[in-house]
């Protein structure tokens, strides 16, 4: 192979993986999403009298085999970030390249409980704002049962979630669109889109303010180099989204529910 050829093979290669990554996790969420959408837009009802649940009882009525099913989606959802490390792995690279690692802890803690406090007050206003003017579907965070284990399933869910999604969508598929020649701005709208389409199974509340949050993570992601603390950020997001909500809906007014 000629060496004039070597850039444009590497750039055909990086290409296809970044598509086949997106197409075994987020790629799929986002297209499976949008039919969800779809088919909530075509049911003659109201965004707002629809319901989305994030977390649901995988085998009602069966305890212990619900903790089962529970546990192997949670694991099988981490098999993308497990290919994008051995992917990263064969380039020379890890997942420290992206600052996915503990160097930093404090500080990746500190950012990243800023961040939380700050994003998830103003997403708890923008959802209820969105569902208040019937753009978004009524957002169910949990329907599993009383269980001892259904606290802790919860946390590992939002750990899942952060993991899975500031990994791939912001870290990995960052990178590779800067490696693939795509300016900051670009790869900033693709990766922030990417990340709204994937919640577009609340409604246009859902996607609109996941919009808005990757192009923030994106910019902060971009400034530190490292993208622990926003997995520190998402991960308490989610936590007290899905924790505090299985206690709430129904016992206050002003969450919908």
């Amino acid at each position: 192979m000629s060496t004039a050829r070597q850039p444009e093979v590497r750039r055909r290669v990086l290409g296809g993986e970044v598509w086949l990554v997106l197409a075994l996790s987020l790629g799929a969420s986002a297209v499976a999403a949008s039919i969800t959408f779809i088919g909530v837009l075509t049911s003659g009802q109201g965004l707002s009298s629809q319901t989305a649940v994030i977390v649901g009882s995988r085998a009602p009525g069966r305890p212990w085999l619900n903790l089962a099913w529970q546990l192997f989606a949670l694991v099988r959802a981490l098999v993308p970030v497990a290919l994008v490390a051995h992917l990263m792995a064969r380039g020379g690279e890890s997942l420290r390249t992206l600052g996915f690692d503990l160097r930093d802890r404090r500080r990746d803690l500190i950012r990243g409980t800023v961040i939380a406090a700050c994003v998830g007050g103003a997403g708890l206003a923008f959802y209820l704002a969105a569902y208040a003017s019937g753009v978004n579907l009524t957002v169910d965070p949990a329907q599993l049962p009383g269980a001892w284990w259904r606290i802790p399933v919860l946390i590992a869910v939002a750990v899942q979630n952060a993991m899975l999604e500031e990994v791939i969508v912001l870290g990995y598929l960052n990178r590779r669109l800067d490696q693939l020649g795509w300016s900051t701005a670009r790869s900033t709208t693709a990766s922030a889109v990417l990340r709204g389409s994937y919640h577009l199974y609340q409604g246009l509340g859902g996607f609109a303010g996941n919009v808005v949050m990757g192009v923030l993570f994106c910019h902060l992601y971009r400034r530190w180099g490292r993208v622990m603390p926003l997995v520190v950020a998402h991960t308490l997001i989610d936590t007290a989204a899905l924790i505090g909500a299985t206690y709430l809906i129904g016992k206050v007014g002003w969450l919908p529910g």
